[in-house]
């Protein structure tokens, strides 16, 4: 994979898909990493747990290439590749950052945990349970909350576009590879004559900017 300016790593997603990708990576890596710690000391110690995070996302991303159902925007698979113009930002105090955008065919929104932001702090109360906001249940009641101060809309379809519609904020060019949650055409078919416009949300494995 390239260099890349990462906003969001989804450590819960890759560690799951990596598990059965690759069950022998924990254990090799567990290895290398003790004994790196050993050798180079506290100072190496940062500066790995950062490697070790993109490596194993990176194991991930290669298999989705190689193997996987990886589709784009526009052709959704299990898992979306995609570079959009898009606005983000968390959602109030809900513990969900959001990703909206959108390409010639497609409304893209893509919903996660804030605490899978890269240096996002940790709650205050470590010991406070809290659903992720990468849940597709809590991830639309935040999104509904959003677009129109309530927290019931008549279906998933409709909360992403209405919550694209109110987002704010600099648009940026991100890169992304998102797991599918819902896709379907859009319920607003009025608004695009020039012809037939679908929305997808989903949740990020990874989210960086790109040139």
């Amino acid at each position: 994979m390239p260099f890349r300016y990462y906003l969001y790593i989804s450590d819960a997603k890759v560690d799951m898909m990596l598990a059965q990708i690759d069950p022998g990576w924990g254990r090799k890596r567990v290895t290398e990493f003790s004994f790196g710690l050993k050798m180079l000391g506290a100072r190496h110690s940062v500066e790995s747990a950062g490697t070790e995070r993109v490596a194993r996302l990176e194991r991930v991303v290669r298999h989705l290439e190689d193997h996987g159902d990886l589709g784009d925007v526009d052709e959704a698979g299990q898992y979306v590749y995609g570079v959009l113009p898009m606005q983000w930002g968390p959602v109030g105090n809900s513990g969900t950052v959001y990703f909206g955008g959108r390409s010639d065919r497609t409304i893209v929104g893509l919903g996660g945990s804030t605490g899978h932001v890269l240096g996002a702090q940790q709650a205050a109360n470590p010991e406070r349970h809290q659903m992720s906001g990468s849940m597709t249940p809590m991830m639309l009641a935040q999104l509904a909350a959003l677009a129109v101060g309530d927290t019931v809309l008549p279906d998933a379809l409709t909360t992403v576009v209405q919550a694209n519609a109110v987002l704010r904020g600099p648009v940026q060019n991100v890169e992304f590879v998102a797991k599918r949650l819902v896709c379907g055409p859009c319920p607003y078919p009025e608004l695009y004559p020039a012809g037939d416009m679908a929305v997808l949300l989903g949740s990020p494995l990874y989210a960086a900017l790109a040139e």
